[in-house]
């Protein structure tokens, strides 16, 4: 007889999963050991692969960052088997749905939904009234981008970086928190910005609360514990498989921009050396340059930067961040650190990195009318500072200089404090409104001089103050017809170089060779096997000293060249030039550059020709 008729598309019985299966949560799978691994492959009938997995060690955590070119080399060289083995895995850890975003910059980036969270909260979304380059908006009309933009920028370069890393050494054992750690970091580390960016923690803050020992990255830390804990993210950090309060910790350090030290460095007792139990273990020290490298000053942070501030200020980028990925290489230390390395042939590559970041110093950051605006600025919000009241939510008052004090009024403090000084009637704003009135017309200071100091007579950071009231007291000989002041003056001290001071930070780079990856080695700039030019900067540091005048009638600017000639001369500096004169010297400069380069290229070429001729001989 027959029997009852059966549908084809009859849904087969659900079996129940043991927790070690495609139930079990991530944190979970985080800690399977081998035999774990050996279970999960053989239920999903990949019984063959479970010998090589067992030889290569593949553990729970390892097993999730697996690439397809990782099965690859762990012998699955079947297409069909490494697809369907690499669905079995991200079944493990399903990644929600990311957030597509679209960057001037980096074009169509994802970004974790995690990340959207953090983003989506009144902590961040402040970046987007912050100028990332200050005063530098009203000299360069295409210099509108902000703080918000380029942190994106940071977290998606980041994660960039530790995923290449992850993919190219498995054996670093670089997870999924690792990489959200990362990029949290990345999102995170320009939270603590006043408005204008460095104009508030270089300019303003140090003239309204001079002695304090404050840094916006230390606001960035305390902004960053801030936006967790009035946002309730602590679930959603959990949610997503970080370990609190350590990953907490991990993301704070980096943020910072401190790079943890072991306790011992000395030759004799390195296996002994002691690291900090937070954070990560010493193995990934590493991780710590990724987004603020205070090693050599290479990290992420830069890279947005340079590519975001050369596209809106119409500058070239020499620097090309995606070829340092493809040779970035973790290499370990021999007192146990390790550290992001690079091909000894990239030495070159990352000169012209340290080389486009003076240049947009000098043509950019530090140009002559950008400062004296962000002088302008920073001296109307001095004079605003005791009158513009910032509250926080239970209703404490503070100033624009105490808001740093509480990070529920400095969120609220951002640019916008420019135009509330500007629009406002207030009596006691008038002479900072009039001040930003000044910077909308154009009256600006003027400046009167430039001089380069020689590297044995700089003015260190202590001997920086009260320098208009000496310019002032070095009266020129006969007295010119105009008597000036020092409220007339101001005299800005610019400190220009590659990012560590008079040092060269390509000294503090590991390289490795092609041959012996594992084995890093700095390059001294005296020359070494890999062959660095020897047209390279003698000096890395350089002291520009400029002056401007409050007044511009033509009388006051005439005396005040010439104060600032005398003073100068006191200094024992060599004789200041006008300004029209410094347009005139970096040209040359750099016409003599241009020349003194071809001639090296020529000189190379008759050597190397030199060279063959004597060795067919």
């Amino acid at each position: 007889a027959e029997g009852p008729a059966v549908s084809s598309y009859e849904t087969p019985e659900k079996r129940v999963r043991e927790p070690g299966g495609l139930g079990a949560t991530p944190e979970e799978i985080q800690d399977w050991d081998v035999e774990k691994v050996s279970d999960f492959l053989l239920e999903q009938g990949f019984g063959e692969f479970e010998k090589t997995f067992r030889e290569n060690n593949i553990t729970g955590s390892k097993l999730l960052c697996l690439t397809d070119t990782h099965l690859e080399k762990l012998g699955v060289t079947f297409v069909g088997k490494r697809i369907g083995l690499l669905h079995c895995i991200r079944q493990l850890n399903p990644i929600e749905t990311m957030k597509v975003i679209n960057d001037p910059i980096h074009g169509h980036i994802a970004l974790h939904p995690l990340l959207i969270k953090i983003m989506d909260t009144p902590q961040f979304q402040r970046l987007r009234d912050i100028k990332q380059l200050g005063g530098a908006y009203y000299v360069f009309p295409g210099a509108s981008h902000n703080r918000f933009e380029h942190s994106i920028g940071v977290a998606y370069l980041a994660g960039c970086l530790v995923r290449s890393l992850q993919e190219k050494q498995p054996e670093l054992g670089i997870d999924h928190r690792d990489i959200l750690c990362v990029q949290i970091a990345g999102l995170c580390h320009d939270l603590g910005h006043g408005p204008f960016s460095h104009l508030f923690d270089r300019k303003f803050i140090p003239q309204a609360r001079p002695g304090l020992n404050w840094k916006h990255e230390d606001a960035s830390v305390q902004m960053f514990d801030h936006l967790i804990t009035s946002n309730g993210l602590k679930t959603s950090l959990e949610e997503n498989g970080l370990i609190l309060p350590e990953d907490i910790t991990f993301i704070k350090k980096q943020i910072a921009g401190t790079i943890p030290k072991s306790g011992t460095q000395s030759p004799s007792s390195r296996s002994q050396s002691t690291w900090p139990d937070d954070g990560r273990p010493k193995e990934k020290s590493f991780l710590y340059e990724i987004i603020a490298n205070e090693r050599n000053g290479i990290d992420v942070d830069k890279w947005d930067y340079f590519a975001r501030d050369c596209h809106h200020l119409g500058l070239q980028n020499n620097f090309d961040h995606k070829r340092f990925l493809q040779f970035a290489r973790v290499v370990q230390l021999e007192d146990g650190l390790t550290t992001i390395g690079t091909r000894g042939k990239e030495v070159k590559n990352l000169y012209d990195l340290f080389h486009t970041r003076n240049c947009l110093h000098r043509k950019a950051y530090q140009h002559k009318v950008v400062k004296v605006i962000e002088t302008m600025i920073a001296e109307a919000f001095q004079k605003a500072d005791q009158h513009i009241v910032i509250k926080e939510t239970k209703g404490k008052k503070f100033t624009i200089s105490r808001a740093i004090d509480d990070m529920e009024a400095y969120t609220k403090l951002t640019d916008c404090i420019f135009y509330q000084i500007l629009h406002s009637s207030s009596q006691e704003l008038a002479e900072a409104r009039k001040i930003l009135e000044n910077i909308i017309r154009r009256k600006l200071y003027k400046c009167v001089g430039q001089t380069h100091v020689k590297p044995e007579n700089q003015l260190p950071p202590n001997k920086r103050t009260n320098l208009s009231a000496e310019l002032a007291e070095a009266v020129p000989s006969p007295p010119p017809d105009v008597t000036l002041n020092a409220e007339d003056f101001v005299v800005d001290v610019i400190q220009m170089d590659y990012g560590m001071k008079d040092q060269n930070p390509i000294n503090e780079v590991y390289f490795y060779s092609k041959l012996d990856p594992k084995t890093p080695r700095k390059i001294k700039s005296g020359g070494d096997k890999i062959g660095v030019s020897h047209f390279l900067p003698k000096n890395f540091a350089q002291q520009l000293i400029r002056a401007y005048c409050k007044k511009t009638d033509e009388q006051s600017l005439k005396a005040a060249e010439q104060y600032f000639t005398k003073w100068c001369r006191n200094k024992n500096f060599p004789d200041p030039v006008t300004i029209d004169a410094v347009t005139s010297e970096l040209t040359a400069q750099s016409e003599q550059e241009e020349k003194d380069s071809q001639d090296s290229v020529g000189t190379e070429r008759t050597t190397g020709f030199k060279a063959k001729t004597q060795l067919f001989k």
